[in-house]
């Protein structure tokens, strides 16, 4: 997955500041790296998955929220992924 790509895509959907797309994006690319998502979905973890599952979060979740609430339901149903949530006190409110 293309970190830059998607920083711009998530600063561009969420309309969110530089900090937590970034920390987002990071989290994101080491969650590619670690090959668990693709292990546990048969597939690529792409920009596109990681912004289709963000839009399912509820709407007035930031970026991060959004994050911390889609890898804690992969956490539930699949475990192992909660070392790649963020932690709260990293967002600032974008």
């Amino acid at each position: 997955m293309d970190r830059q790509e998607l920083e711009a895509v998530l600063r561009e959907t969420f309309d969110a500041d530089d900090e937590p797309v970034a920390v987002v994006a990071r989290q994101a690319r080491d969650l590619a790296d670690a090959g668990q998502f693709d292990a546990d979905f048969d597939g690529e973890l792409t920009v596109d998955t990681v912004v289709r599952n963000l839009q399912d979060a509820p709407g007035d979740y930031t970026l991060v929220e959004r994050w911390n609430w889609w890898l804690g339901a992969l956490d539930l149903s699949h475990g192992g992924y909660a070392r790649f949530s963020v932690r709260p006190d990293v967002d600032t409110r974008s």
